[in-house]
C-alpha cells in the first residue's frame, strides 16, 4: 500500500510525540507500506546552520526505513514566536502541501494528525481531489491528538462563541465528516466527538504508547544530562519536558518556584522544551531572579531516557479546564522511566484517575498553587514513597501500553480503511 502524509514537522525537528512518529514509521515499514511525506524545511528547535543545510537541493528528497518512508521537503521561511507569523506560516505550508499532495501518484490512503488544527481539513480536501483524479475512492484516516477549538477555549486563548471558535468548529466538523476513520487517543476524546455527531463505528481508540525498552530508568550517576546541563547531582529536581505553551500554566509554575525558594533551597525545577510561553518563562526567571528554575531546549530523542530520569519526580501541569480530554503522552515516558508523577491537573481527568488507579504519583487540582506546593514538599520528604510510585508506574506501562500492540492497531486501521474503499 502507498499512503500520503502531509505534515508540518519532521526530523530533525523535536516536538512532543516525536518518538511516537519514529515507532509508527517502523511499523509502517515492517508492514511493507510506503509512506510519501510532504513537509517544509525544518525550523522548529533547529540551529540556523541546520536550517540552511536542509535548504540544499540534495536534502529536498530523503528516503528512510528501507525505502518505505519518502520525505519530500519544500522551502519555507522559519517558524517564529509571533502568533500572527506562525499562523501565516501554517497557511503558507497548507497551500504548498495541497499543491504537492494533489500531484502525488498511486496514493491509496491519506493520513494526518491534528497538528496544526487545519491539517485534518487540508488532508480531507487532498483525499477528495485525489479521488477525483484517480476516479476511485482515496480514504482519509485522521489521528486526533488534540481537539480544536476546544483546546483553545480551555487554554483561554479564545472565547466559546467567538468568530475564531465558530470557524474552528466548521473546520472540525468538516474534518470529522470527511474522515473515513478517526484514531482517538482516549475514551474522553471519543465521547467528545460523538457528542458532536461523529458515528461510533468511525472511531478507534488507540492510546499513545511507550517502548519500555527504549525509555527506561537511568541512575543519576550515569545520566549524561547532569554534566551537559551543569546540574549538581545532590539537589532535588522536579523535571518538566514538553510544550511550553498557553495551557501549561507557566504562570503558576513560576509563582510556585518563587514561593518554594523561601521554603527549601534544595528543590529545583528543570524545564526542557519549546513553545509560545518559553520567552515569558525566561523573562520571569530573570525578573524575579529565580535560581531554582533551569530552562533547556528539547534534547535529541536518543536521550529520552536521560530526560525523563533526570528528575526525582516529573511534572505534568495544565490550567483549569484543560485536563479532561486525554492522558498526556509524556505520562507513559515518565512511568517507563520509573519516576513518580507530579500532576497539577483537573481532578475529573483521565490522568488523575490513572494516578489514583496505579498509585504512581501525587496530584493537586489545576490552579491550586497551595496544593501544588504541598505535593512537592510531600515528594521531597518521602523518598521511599517516591521509589514505590516509580516502580508501580513502570510495571503498569509494561503490562498495558506495549508499543507493538498499539502500532499494530494503527496498521490495522490503515489496511481496513484501504480495503473498505
Amino acid at each position: 500500500m502507498r499512503m500520503l502524509r502531509l505534515r508540518s514537522y519532521y526530523d530533525p525537528e523535536q516536538i512532543a510525540g516525536t518518538h511516537l512518529d519514529h515507532d509508527l514509521s517502523e511499523a509502517i515499514a515492517s508492514n511493507e507500506i510506503t509512506c510519501v511525506n510532504y513537509t517544509p524545511t525544518p525550523s522548529r528547535g533547529v540551529s540556523d546552520a541546520v536550517y540552511r543545510d536542509y535548504k540544499l537541493p540534495e536534502k529536498r528528497v530523503q528516503v528512510e526505513y528501507n525505502g518505505h518512508m519518502i520525505i519530500n521537503r519544500f522551502p519555507m521561511f522559519k517558524e517564529g514566536k509571533n502568533t500572527i507569523q506562525r499562523v501565516f506560516r501554517y497557511l503558507a505550508c497548507s497551500l504548498r502541501e495541497y499543491q504537492l499532495g494533489t500531484r502525488a501518484e498511486d496514493i491509496e490512503l491519506v493520513y494526518s494528525s491534528s497538528t496544526p488544527p487545519t491539517q485534518g481539513m487540508l488532508s480531507a480536501l487532498v483525499a477528495k481531489r485525489l479521488s477525483r483524479k484517480y476516479r476511485r475512492k482515496v480514504p482519509f484516516v485522521y489521528n486526533l491528538q488534540d481537539i480544536f477549538p476546544d483546546s483553545l477555549v480551555t487554554a483561554k486563548m479564545i472565547r466559546k462563541g467567538s468568530l475564531i471558535w465558530k470557524l474552528g468548529r466548521k473546520i472540525e466538523d468538516y474534518t470529522y465528516r470527511n474522515a473515513d476513520k478517526i484514531i482517538a487517543v482516549s475514551e474522553d476524546f471519543k465521547s467528545n466527538i460523538m457528542e458532536k455527531g461523529v458515528q461510533e463505528g468511525k472511531i478507534v481508540v488507540v492510546p499513545n504508547w511507550i517502548d519500555s525498552h527504549t525509555v527506561h530508568p537511568i541512575e543519576r550517576v550515569n545520566n549524561v544530562l547532569f554534566d551537559r546541563f551543569k546540574l549538581p547531582r545532590e539537589k532535588f529536581y522536579i523535571c518538566y519536558s514538553g510544550n511550553i505553551g498557553h495551557s501549561q500554566n507557566i504562570e503558576m509554575l513560576v509563582e510556585a518556584a518563587d514561593r518554594i525558594r523561601h521554603l527549601n533551597r534544595d528543590i529545583t525545577f528543570v524545564i526542557i522544551g519549546e513553545g509560545a510561553r518559553k520567552e515569558y518563562l525566561v523573562s520571569e526567571i530573570d525578573r524575579r531572579e529565580l535560581e531554582n528554575i533551569k530552562v533547556f531546549s528539547f534534547q535529541p530523542y536518543e536521550d529520552i531516557s536521560s530526560v525523563f530520569s533526570l528528575g526525582d519526580a516529573d511534572l505534568i501541569i495544565s490550567k483549569n479546564g484543560t485536563g479532561g480530554s486525554s492522558v498526556p503522552s509524556k505520562t507513559w515516558s515518565i512511568m517507563a522511566a520509573e519516576r513518580p508523577i507530579l500532576a497539577s491537573f483537573d481532578l475529573d481527568s483521565e490522568l488523575i484517575h490513572l494516578i489514583n488507579q496505579t498509585q504512581c504519583g501525587v496530584f493537586s487540582d489545576a490552579d491550586d498553587i497551595d496544593g501544588f506546593i504541598s505535593a512537592i514538599i510531600s515528594l521531597y520528604n518521602n523518598k521511599f514513597d517516591r521509589i514505590n510510585m516509580g516502580h508501580r508506574g513502570r510495571t503498569y506501562v509494561k503490562e498495558n501500553l506495549d508499543k507493538d500492540v498499539c502500532t499494530q492497531k494503527y496498521i490495522d486501521v490503515f489496511l481496513t480503511a484501504a480495503r473498505q474503499n
